[in-house]
């Protein structure tokens, strides 16, 4: 009961929390984002020991000056991604969305959405995964979405009733592979977070350079379906509520056997170097502070991966800002 009680408070809070940010003005929302980025990147902050283990891994050679403007920077992105997700439902309409999106390979990837062939889209804790998701479900094409379930339940239907809103059917991840080769065998779409911890049985791929443990899952669901898989993301492009979305690269079993497809390894191999370059490209929308790299990870750098978020022309405008 007190658990319960503890639970609907909590949740209360964050919808009254939704309702306020909804109110707001984006440039209001915007420079309260940055001057509570300015707090959570102190010394003080949260998270601080998984961001600096991840620099440490990712960006070794990196100053201390570098490492904590990527640190004010990417706490402005998931403040300001949060604030976006509480006005899509109310500000992202099939009216008005190319004034809010722009799509990237938008023939690629409606092609494969309109054929009777399945599909597996993966993305990463990268840009804002959320507002893809629901564009893609507000264009009339529903995805299956692999996703844990939050302990606070309350939050957790509050949560998924706005992923659903326009058919972004949300699945737990304990269990569920029976379905999800269901789906795909009916031509169906799943969408997949592809940088989650695997744990020690994972299958060990290089992301960034550094050895992270994949779920084999992800390629498997390709490989066994003949399901093309395509690497997208949402990127924010330089102010609130303005991104590019899309398809940034596809493995097609069909046509890519002796490739990308060649088997579990290298299909895994093949998406995290996808990722991989995404992020580069704006490495501050990245969420450092997620536990990608645990237990084997080491810090083994790759040819053509920097240890300087600097030269980033994204960061660089961000951090004038």
């Amino acid at each position: 009961m007190i658990r319960r009680i503890v639970d609907s408070f909590a949740c209360l809070l964050v919808r009254l929390l939704v309702a306020a940010v909804q109110a707001m003005p984006l440039d209001m929302a915007d420079s309260l984002c940055r001057g509570l980025a300015a707090v959570l990147s102190s010394p003080i902050g949260l998270r601080r020991a998984t961001f600096d283990r991840n620099m440490e891994l990712v960006f070794p050679d990196a100053t201390a000056g570098q490492r904590q403007s990527l640190r004010r920077a990417m706490w402005h992105h998931l403040l300001l991604m949060t604030c976006e997700i509480a006005w899509a439902a109310r500000r992202l309409h099939l009216s008005n969305w190319p004034k809010i999106v722009r799509l990237r390979n938008n023939r690629t990837l409606l092609r494969q959405l309109l054929s009777q062939r399945p599909s597996v889209v993966v993305t990463g804790h990268f840009g804002n995964f959320e507002i893809g998701g629901y564009l893609i479900g507000m264009m009339g094409f529903p995805t299956v979405t692999i996703a844990r379930r939050l302990d606070n339940e309350p939050i957790h239907r509050f949560v998924e009733r706005f992923r659903s809103a326009h058919g972004q059917f949300m699945v737990d991840k304990d269990g569920c592979a029976a379905m999800i080769d269901r789906h795909l065998n009916q031509g169906g779409a799943l969408s997949i977070l592809a940088d989650q911890h695997a744990g020690e049985k994972g299958l060990w791929s290089e992301f960034l350079g550094v050895d992270a443990s994949c779920h084999k899952a992800l390629a498997l669901f390709t490989l066994t379906s003949g399901a093309p898989m395509l690497v997208s993301a949402t990127v924010r492009l330089g102010r609130p509520m303005w991104f590019e979305s899309g398809c940034f690269a596809v493995a097609d079993p069909e046509r890519d056997s002796h490739q990308a497809c060649g088997g579990v390894r290298e299909l895994t191999r093949w998406y995290n170097d996808r990722l991989g370059e995404l992020i580069g490209a704006s490495v501050e929308q990245y969420w450092w502070v997620h536990r990608r790299w645990r237990a084997r990870g080491k810090a083994r750098k790759r040819t053509g991966i920097s240890p300087n978020p600097m030269p980033n022309p994204a960061f660089d405008r961000e951090n004038a800002a």
